[in-house]
């Protein structure tokens, strides 16, 4: 019989419930703890993508040139990154509850404090502010999943969160664009300081502890920083690392460059923007479910990586020929079918890299999350202002940013990760017959 605080048979932990959950009761409980993940997951795209049909009009409204405002989404990346270097251990140490509350409290305080921004230097400094607090919930939530699963089932449950998050890139473009015709874009925080506050709430209210006292590391920052270092001398684990973090930044490249792309230079407006952008967003979801419902479990995981990683090295080869006028002048659709291809393969991609890097690293859950959401964040931040170099009129930076991080993402997964063999399931351990 499982102590308090101890993982049941359904998958859920929690402190306060000594016995197995079981029947309906843990249907809904296991429902309830997805739905909350779930929302954390779903926070960083939220804060991102309702503000992207803003970004013309708040180039405008501060008098800044887009190469500064397209800053306020570095300074959010970079911010949701190193503050994971900061939470991941610290949940590690004292659980993940009170990390993870603490930073949706800062979350909702700097997301206020955008809608007030004077100035876009102004607003750069609030968006650093709450990427780093936001960091707790990305960074929590991986960890929350390690702890109450493992192997295949971990890999299922990274899709089916990608089925409850993927929902907010497809609705939050939408939800800004409809903002923008009853606000400017200070409403688009005022919404997300809302969502904030009520994702605050529901936290405290029904997300319990699932890192019991005697699981949790009792060392400080040497420590930590012990744990971070023996982690990246795994090489697997730091292929898995670099490969999902190259991939997101293909996907990042997208996020950063498509409000310029689709509405400056192919003349969409605000809203069609949002459609298209939901469209993709769609198929990412889609094909996470096919995913977690039909390969997990029937083809091995890094089978599954490598057909993600292969589609979104073609589908930025193409972007690439389209944009530079190798088959001469595109339109809009052209360039929207080889994004939507581009999008759906992160659905191989994203939920893959991240079970098999946390099938390694049940021992330092927080840390691991911590160093995959770091490098993920940390290399999209660099890609973002990369996609603007050439100015405001020309999608081919774009292009070539999402190429260049897929073939590097191809050689990490392919020269450190070496799928072809048997891999470890822990860190430092050998799989049986490796």
């Amino acid at each position: 019989m499982p102590e308090s605080g101890q993982k049941t048979t359904q998958g859920h932990i929690t402190e306060r419930v000594p016995e197995p959950i079981a029947g309906p009761a843990a249907r809904r409980t296991g429902l309830l703890v997805t739905l909350v993940l779930g929302g954390l997951t779903a926070l960083p795209p939220l804060s991102m993508d309702m503000y992207l049909p803003a970004l013309p009009e708040v180039t405008g409204a501060l008098a800044a040139p887009a190469a500064t405002i397209q800053l306020t989404l570095t300074a959010c990346l970079a911010g949701m990154a190193l503050g994971q270097l900061v939470v991941g251990p610290m949940s590690d140490k004292w659980g993940r509850r009170r990390p993870l509350l603490i930073g949706m409290v800062v979350y909702v305080l700097a997301t206020a404090a955008c809608a007030f921004a004077p100035t876009a230097e102004t607003l750069i400094g609030f968006r650093l502010l709450q990427g780093l607090a936001g960091a707790a919930g990305i960074v929590i939530a991986r960890a929350v999943v390690r702890d109450l699963y493992d192997g295949v089932e971990m890999a299922r449950f990274f899709s089916t969160l990608m089925l409850i998050s993927g929902v907010a890139p497809i609705i939050a473009p939408l939800i800004g664009g409809q903002i923008l015709r009853i606000t400017d874009w200070r409403g688009v925080f005022h919404v997300l300081t809302v969502i904030g506050v009520l994702l605050t709430l529901v936290v405290w209210r029904f997300l319990g502890e699932t890192l019991p006292p005697e699981r949790r590391h009792e060392g400080g920052v040497g420590q930590a920083l012990r744990t971070m270092r023996g982690l990246l001398a795994d090489r697997v684990f730091a292929g898995y690392m670099l490969t999902g973090g190259l991939a997101f930044a293909a996907l990042f490249a997208y996020i950063s460059a498509s409000p310029f792309v689709v509405q400056e230079i192919y003349g969409a407006s605000p809203q069609t923007f949002s459609l298209l952008f939901g469209l993709n967003s769609i198929g990412l979801v889609a094909v996470g479910q096919i995913n977690g419902k039909l390969l997990v479990g029937r083809v091995s995981l890094d089978k599954a990586l490598g057909w993600g990683l292969g589609t979104i090295l073609v589908a930025a080869l193409a972007l690439l020929l389209m944009t530079s006028g190798a088959f001469g002048k595109v339109g809009l659709v052209p360039i929207a079918a080889g994004l939507f291809v581009l999008m759906s393969a992160m659905g191989l991609a994203m939920p893959n890299t991240n079970a098999l890097a946390l099938m390694r690293t049940p021992h330092a859950a927080g840390s691991a999350s911590a160093l995959l959401g770091t490098t993920s964040f940390l290399v999209g931040a660099v890609a973002s202002p990369l996609v603007g170099i050439a100015g405001e009129h020309t999608a081919v930076p774009m292009a070539v940013v999402q190429l260049t991080c897929a073939v590097l993402a191809l050689v990490c997964f392919l020269g450190l990760c070496r799928p072809w063999r048997a891999p470890a399931t822990t860190a430092g351990t050998p799989a049986a017959g490796a």
